[in-house]
């Protein structure tokens, strides 16, 4: 089995793969929220017993890949590896792991992790040129191009992210919670959280209609859109520039990267 590990901000993903070569073929899936106190010990033994309740056996795994944005929680799913499976990771951004795509833009050693890997997914699962969205702690928007190379993006910030901060920096705002919004949802509120409301949900649909259509104006062309992250399938059907949306479109680049550096 092959373990690959999505290492996010607000999540981390752990996934199990039967046959390292076929990423349809998932036998589970499981996410903890991120938290830089946490252990290796800490992390084996939930992800542990996890797998038991799935009944698979940790001694069946043979391969782990992991895409890590933090540097502080790496190390300890590092020790997890090694004291629990008895395996080196490969990590995606060592030097000695191959994307099998090129990184162009001007300063490749500030592209994240998880960008590069969806870049691949996309290279590899998808049609290409294409603009991939990731509904994450941050909302980034990537583009590929048609020879499957990264060519940059747009960071802005994510929902949560801006929800947080609304509650954090507004005394009398109350805390909203993130939901799924009825396309009928009025653009003008008529209290508070209505207004609220309609400010994230709304103002992030206006957001990423401009700028898929001006990154489209800028390239030429009209390039289809990859859905992925957390809060894509919140979004999506309310912005028909979106072509498709992969949820596990993280997972798919770490096993192609697994597949072509073994």
């Amino acid at each position: 089995m092959l373990l690959a590990i999505d290492c996010g901000n607000t999540n981390i993903v752990f996934a199990l793969y039967d046959n390292a070569g076929d990423a349809s073929r998932q036998l589970d899936c499981w996410r903890i929220a991120t938290e830089t106190s946490r252990s290796s010990d800490q992390y084996l033994v939930w992800l542990g017993q996890m797998m038991a309740q799935a009944n698979l056996a940790k001694d069946d795994v043979t391969g782990i890949v992991m895409a890590s944005v933090v540097p502080n929680i790496t190390p300890e799913l590092v020790i997890m590896a090694r004291t629990g499976f008895d395996l080196d990771p490969m990590i995606v951004g060592n030097k000695d792991v191959e994307l099998g795509i090129v990184v162009d833009i001007d300063n490749p050693s500030q592209a994240g992790a998880d960008r590069l890997v969806n870049a691949v997914a996309a290279k590899h699962c998808h049609q290409v040129p294409a603009i991939i969205l990731d509904f994450g702690t941050a909302t980034t928007l990537d583009l590929v191009r048609a020879d499957g190379a990264y060519a940059g993006g747009i960071i802005a910030p994510g929902v949560h992210v801006s929800v947080e901060a609304l509650y954090q920096a507004a005394a009398r705002l109350p805390h909203l919670d993130v939901k799924p919004w009825d396309a009928t949802l009025p653009v003008l509120g008529r209290d508070t959280t209505s207004a609220m409301e309609s400010g994230i949900f709304w103002g992030y649909v206006g957001m990423i209609e401009g700028l898929i259509s001006r990154l489209r104006t800028e390239q030429g062309t009209d390039l289809p859109a990859i859905a992925t992250g957390g809060l894509a399938s919140l979004f999506a059907p309310h912005l028909p520039m979106i072509s498709a949306v992969d949820a596990d479109l993280t997972l798919r680049g770490l096993i192609v990267i697994y597949n072509l550096n073994n």
